[in-house]
């Protein structure tokens, strides 16, 4: 009999113990459990992060542009009339002065000849009244009108030349020609767009800087650009600056001048311009993809006693692959770069360093 209540004496024991070592495991996890979920040790993000270092950087903006002729021109008819003849080929170069086209001037030389005898005639009755005049025959009165009368005829006479001389419509500078969009027997009258001269060998190239750079650009600061389906890289040379900023878009408009002898630009073609300003010797960039665009302004993270820490910053210039942070940043901060959208203030990182 003792030996069984020992027995179950001690089986009862083990029981009571083993139940009680079960309860004591339970509550230690559910309180591990109930400390990460209250904060107290949040498990750590895995973030890829750099050490923010200063650098030399050239300080230049990209802006698009456009390419324009030197000079451009609509060729038209500054009188109206049938065409008589054409003297330029499509596609072809021109010289300053060269005639390009006749308009018939057949009316206009019989009003030129008439005109000529009414000249010749009123020129000598103004001599035989001045004669007259002289000999106190006729009064000064009279004399006037005869004068008055050669002179209005003599400027006739001038207006149906320079109608003559229209008729013969020239270049107004060297360049190539083209399309023409008449042919002989054409009736034309000033409003019909004959062809168009342009002058290639020099370009311009227009663009608009931000108004921030505005005292960074000045005249004969040279430029770089390219233009869609080619890798070769043009120069220009700024020769222009709009005096003021465009109210509207906060712009200022530039303009420069490349030369093109080999005619590889087109004009009314887009450029991808790149403008130099300044060049900063500690430069902070970061990569683009680290920035969180917000309501006011940008912001990055950072770590920070092993937490993650929010940033305001203000940026610059932005390059293909990063951007110049001009305040809110410094030399050794340790910048998130890679699962921001996912982070708040003071969670705990474990950041991998590239």
């Amino acid at each position: 009999m003792k030996i069984k209540t020992i027995i179950l004496t001690l089986i009862v024991l083990f029981f009571i113990g083993f139940i009680g070592y079960r309860i004591k495991s339970n509550s230690d996890k559910n309180n591990t459990k109930n400390t990460k979920t209250n904060g107290n040790s949040k498990p750590n993000v895995k973030v890829n992060g750099l050490v923010i270092s200063e650098e030399s950087f050239s300080n230049i903006i990209s802006v698009s542009g456009s390419i324009d002729a030197n000079e451009q021109v609509e060729i038209r008819s500054e009188v109206s009339g049938i065409v008589e003849s054409i003297y330029f080929n499509e596609g072809t170069n021109v010289i300053k002065g060269q005639t390009l086209f006749k308009v018939n001037d057949s009316e206009l030389r019989a009003q030129l000849a008439q005109a000529v005898t009414k000249k010749n005639l009123a020129s000598e009755n103004e001599r035989r009244a001045k004669l007259l005049l002289e000999k106190e025959a006729i009064s000064q009165e009279e004399y006037d009108i005869a004068s008055a009368e050669y002179r209005s005829l003599q400027s006739q006479m001038q207006l149906i030349q320079a109608q003559i001389a229209k008729t013969n419509s020239k270049a107004p500078f060297s360049g190539k020609i083209g399309l023409r969009n008449i042919s002989p027997g054409t009736y034309l009258t000033p409003t019909t767009i004959v062809t168009n001269l342009v002058s290639s060998n020099q370009l311009k190239i227009t663009f608009s800087i931000p108004e921030k750079y505005a005292s960074e650009v000045k005249i004969n600061h040279e430029i770089s650009f390219t233009v869609s389906g080619s890798s070769e890289i043009f120069n220009a040379k700024i020769y222009a600056i709009e005096p003021s900023v465009d109210m509207t878009t906060r712009t200022l408009l530039v303009r420069a001048k490349t030369e093109n002898k080999d005619g590889k630009l087109l004009p009314g073609t887009y450029a991808n311009v790149k403008v130099p300003l300044n060049v900063i010797d500690k430069a902070i960039l970061i990569p683009t993809e680290a920035i969180i665009p917000v309501q006011n302004g940008k912001k990055v993270f950072i770590s920070e006693s092993g937490k993650a820490k929010e940033v305001k910053i203000e940026t610059g210039t932005r390059t293909e692959e990063s951007i110049l942070v001009t305040n809110g940043l410094k030399s050794g901060d340790t910048l998130i770069t890679s699962g921001i959208m996912s982070l708040k203030p003071d969670t705990s990182v474990k950041i991998t360093l590239k």
